[in-house]
């Protein structure tokens, strides 16, 4: 199976080159918000919490079963940056 290489906020990330476009779309959105999330260094429940996002809905776009909007995703990694810089994560 032939792989091909996409970059996600920085991260590389290698999918399937016949997997269906919205699949791996979603594939890649969930594996740079678990990335985004890992660098906050928080679980999955306090960083649900932390966002004000349902825990369910957050575990769903981390997961890959739930298409995240690219946006939220941008705005996500936003505020993790800055509350990183500021030193209050």
């Amino acid at each position: 199976m032939e792989e091909k290489k996409y970059t996600a906020d920085g991260m590389n990330i290698e999918v399937d080159k016949y997997e269906d476009k919205k699949i791996r779309e979603r594939r890649i959105m969930a594996y740079a918000f678990k990335m985004i999330r890992e660098e906050s260094g928080m679980n999955r429940k306090d960083f649900a919490e932390w966002l004000g996002i349902p825990y369910r809905t957050m575990q769903e776009w981390e997961l890959g079963r739930r298409a995240m909007p690219k946006y939220v995703l941008d705005l996500i990694s936003y505020k993790v940056q800055n509350e990183k810089k500021e030193g209050r994560i």
